[in-house]
C-alpha cells in the first residue's frame, strides 16, 4: 500500500527519440574533433619549439643592451613564435609550412614561407640583422638632432633670462625714479 507501485505499461519511459540520439552522436563527434584539433595544435607548438631552439645561438649573439626582441611562444588558438612585437612565425594551413609574418600599418606581410627549418632560421636571421641596422641608424641620426635642438633650446632660454633681467632692471629704475620724484614733491620746503 505505501510501497512503490509497479509502473504500468503506459508509464514506462520511452526509448530516446531520434533527435536525442542525434544530439548525443553530434556531441561525441565534436569531442573527437576537438581532440584532433588539440593534437594538431600540440604538433604546431612542437614544430615552433624546434625553431625556437634553433634560434638560440642567434639570439645569444645580440648585444645585451638591445631590447628590441621579445622571443617566446604563445599557445593560443593559433600558436605563434614571437620574434619581436611586430613579427612572428606561425604554421601554414597544411601545418607543415612555417610562415614568417610581420604586422605593418597596411596589414600583415609574409616575409618568408618554407617547409625547411634551416631556411626559416636564415629568414629570421636576416630580419634580426635588418632590425639591428635600423636601430643603429635611428640612434646615430637622433644624436645630432637631439643635441642641436637641445642647444637651441638652452640658448633661447638664456636669451629670455637676460631679457627678463634687463626688463626687471628698467622697471625698477623707473619705479625708483618715480618714487624719488614723488617723495621730493611731498617733502619740498614750504616758503
Amino acid at each position: 500500500m505505501w510501497g512503490r507501485r509497479k509502473p504500468t505499461e503506459a508509464e514506462t519511459p520511452e526509448p530516446p527519440s531520434s533527435l536525442t540520439a542525434a544530439v548525443r552522436e553530434a556531441r561525441i563527434e565534436a569531442a573527437e574533433r576537438s581532440g584532433v584539433v588539440v593534437d594538431l595544435r600540440d604538433a604546431d607548438v612542437a614544430r615552433l619549439e624546434l625553431l625556437n631552439e634553433a634560434l638560440d645561438p642567434l639570439f645569444a649573439e645580440i648585444p645585451k643592451g638591445v631590447e628590441l626582441f621579445d622571443r617566446g611562444i604563445s599557445k593560443g588558438d593559433v600558436p605563434r613564435l614571437w620574434i619581436d612585437v611586430i613579427a612572428h612565425v606561425e604554421m601554414g594551413r597544411d601545418k607543415r609550412q612555417y610562415r614568417f609574418v610581420q604586422d605593418t600599418r597596411y596589414g600583415r606581410a609574409v616575409l618568408a614561407e618554407s617547409y625547411e627549418l634551416a631556411e626559416m632560421k636564415s629568414a629570421v636571421t636576416r630580419y634580426v640583422a635588418r632590425r639591428l641596422v635600423e636601430r643603429e641608424r635611428a640612434l646615430t641620426d637622433d644624436a645630432p638632432f637631439g643635441e642641436g635642438s637641445m642647444m637651441r633650446l638652452v640658448e633661447h632660454e638664456q636669451r629670455r633670462g637676460r631679457v627678463r633681467a634687463l626688463r626687471t632692471f628698467i622697471y625698477g629704475l623707473i619705479v625708483g625714479v618715480a618714487a624719488l620724484f614723488a617723495l621730493a614733491m611731498l617733502y619740498r620746503p614750504h616758503p
